[in-house]
């Protein structure tokens, strides 16, 4: 029962396919009464007289009778195949919208909730848990109304018996094992639980490492990893083999069980029915009335181990569920249309994890249209100090503002449409190349797709292509090249033509042919926003009117690069290191 109530908050999910519950529902009403009472009372009542020493019935009857037979276990075939089909229908719906609200939950929480998990964890939760809970809901709804009808009608039929026939009431003391089977229902299931939560969470590293081996594959063969990534994924395979024969082994064992006890019941009636000089017919009612309440036992017992399945499940699930959104909009938000894109950092601080400050206590203005260039070693904060802006995350304490508004009390929606990102890796999607490029902007034209493609220099690639625009870019963008990739990433800037523009070092890791086309497509697309350049290389900041140097969280030091040079000896040691390395 407590199984049961952990599941009910999503029962809300069979509200959508509440029809076909209805039909599977009136479906196993129809077989468990057929199953528990028909067989029972076709035993004792028709047979005998079929084959009673008077005579019997006359021939037209019994082949009338006989028509019964198959015709009964028909209703019983066809209300059991129609309960099956009308649940696993609903049990289809159910896997779809698990499956939307698990991933549409991921699209809500902030980045670093995905950052700080396994992304093969996470694939292995959206995919083989939620199938796991899918199936449990919908043996749920088969079993959980089939099986307790043929059981309360076998029972029933049972104790009419007692109260009808004499000596009977003796024999109804096989009924008594029946509690007893309860016992091992409740121990396999404890059992059951734990070996399934170890199941569902090395599930999910088997699914890590292959999302892990899949995206370095180049790394692996330029290695020689491929012998090391084999044996790493046959250990974790192996210890999930061993966690899942855990599972078959308690599982298993529960209907031998109570098979075994359901045999006792019958072996027990057995002797008293010959001690009372009970009648055949009555006699072989009963066996049939008890094995039919036993079978019953015997799946909602299996049921109960499905829903301890179902429930680690549910905990995994959960995880992501439940998790509260940290960053939402505003209850009452202030309209933004465009922003003049001036930026101000006030006081700001903030943490991935408590107690480890990443910004201390950040203030400076950024005036609109201004090019900024952030600057430090690696691990200073530049790249946080950026992310909030966009309100990737949420700061500790003070606040951005953009003109003079925080960020916080504008729409999430609003406020993302005044700012584009171009990173160092351009991420694209397995689509066509219009569509890449489109994202930024969807309401925008082909026009002006082709617009923004020929101010990024990749129209003429792009027409290169072997079906143009509509060529598929693989994925990742796995068809093209880098520099190729950086361009419609830059392409997808050019569309959206936001006031706040913030650059990734984003031709660090490409060649000096793209990159000198990308500096000259970023020299137009900075033009008139305010710009906030992480910088890696310090050549990428040479058209900077303002440099911001970060230090251990702080910022140490603000102006152009002549003033720094000149007074701040973090920049000019910085500056200096990369130029002796470059040289």
């Amino acid at each position: 029962m407590g199984q049961f109530q952990r599941l009910r908050p999503y029962f809300r999910y069979l509200k959508a396919v509440r029809q076909q519950i209805a039909i599977a529902i009136f479906c196993a009403i129809v077989y468990g009464v057929s199953s528990g009472a028909a067989l029972p009372a076709l035993t004792e009542y028709v047979f005998p007289k079929i084959f009673s020493d008077t005579g019997g019935l006359p021939m037209g009857q019994v082949i009338l009778i006989a028509a019964a037979i198959p015709l009964a276990f028909l209703l019983r075939a066809v209300s059991g195949y129609l309960q099956t089909y009308f649940t696993q229908s609903a049990g289809v719906r159910i896997l779809e919208f698990l499956r939307l609200d698990y991933f549409g939950a991921l699209q809500r929480l902030p980045l670093s909730f995905v950052q700080n998990r396994q992304t093969g964890d996470l694939i292995s939760r959206g995919l083989a848990d939620t199938a796991q809970l899918q199936f449990t809901l919908t043996q749920l709804a088969n079993d959980g109304v089939k099986q307790p009808v043929v059981l309360v009608a076998a029972l029933g039929y049972l104790t009419y018996l007692g109260f009808t026939k004499e000596g009977v009431p003796i024999l109804l003391l096989g009924m008594l094992v029946v509690p007893l089977s309860v016992l091992p229902i409740r121990y396999i299931g404890r059992k059951v639980i734990k070996r399934a939560q170890q199941f569902q969470a090395q599930l999910g590293s088997v699914t890590g490492i292959f999302s892990e081996n899949l995206s370095a594959a180049r790394e692996v063969r330029a290695f020689g990893l491929e012998e090391r990534e084999t044996q790493r994924f046959s250990a974790l395979t192996s210890a999930l083999v061993i966690s899942q024969m855990k599972i078959v082994k308690y599982a298993q064992a529960l209907s031998p069980a109570i098979e075994f006890l359901a045999a006792t019941g019958i072996g027990l009636t057995f002797v008293l029915a010959y001690e009372t000089g009970v009648g055949v017919g009555t006699f072989n009612a009963i066996i049939i009335a008890l094995y039919m309440a036993y079978d019953p036992i015997k799946k909602i017992g299996n049921l109960n181990n499905e829903l301890k399945r179902g429930t680690a499940a549910l905990e995994r699930l959960e995880v992501v569920l439940n998790e509260p959104v940290a960053i939402t909009d505003p209850e009452t938000p202030t309209e933004l249309t465009r922003a003049r894109g001036d930026l101000a950092f006030e006081n700001v601080a903030f943490a991935y994890r408590d107690g480890e400050l990443v910004l201390r206590d950040v203030d400076v203005r950024i005036p609109a249209g201004t090019v900024c260039a952030l600057v430090g070693p690696s691990g200073a904060g530049k790249s946080t100090f950026a992310n909030l802006v966009p309100r990737f995350y949420e700061v500790g304490s003070g606040a951005v503002k953009i003109d003079g508004i925080d960020v916080r009390d504008f729409r999430l929606n609003d406020l993302r449409q005044q700012i584009a990102i171009v990173s160092q890796e351009a991420v694209l999607f397995n689509d066509t190349v219009y569509a890449n490029i489109l994202l930024s902007r969807p309401q925008a034209t082909r026009q002006q797709v082709q617009a923004a493609a020929e101010a990024a220099f990749a129209h003429d690639f792009i027409t290169a292509l072997p079906n143009g625009y509509d060529t598929m870019v693989g994925e990742r963008g796995a068809a093209l090249s880098g520099g190729q990739r950086q361009r419609l990433a830059l392409a997808r800037a050019f569309l959206r033509d936001a006031p706040i523009l913030i650059l990734d070092e984003a031709t660090s890791a490409l060649d000096s042919e793209s990159e000198a086309f990308i500096q000259q497509a970023l020299r137009k697309l900075v033009v008139g926003k305010t710009v906030l350049i992480i910088a890696h290389r310090f050549s990428t900041i040479r058209d900077a009117s303002k440099i911001l140097v970060f230090d251990r969280g702080e910022l140490a030091a603000s102006g152009t690069h002549a003033e720094l040079i000149a007074d701040n000896p973090l920049y000019r040691t910085l500056y200096e290191r990369q130029a002796t390395l470059t040289e």
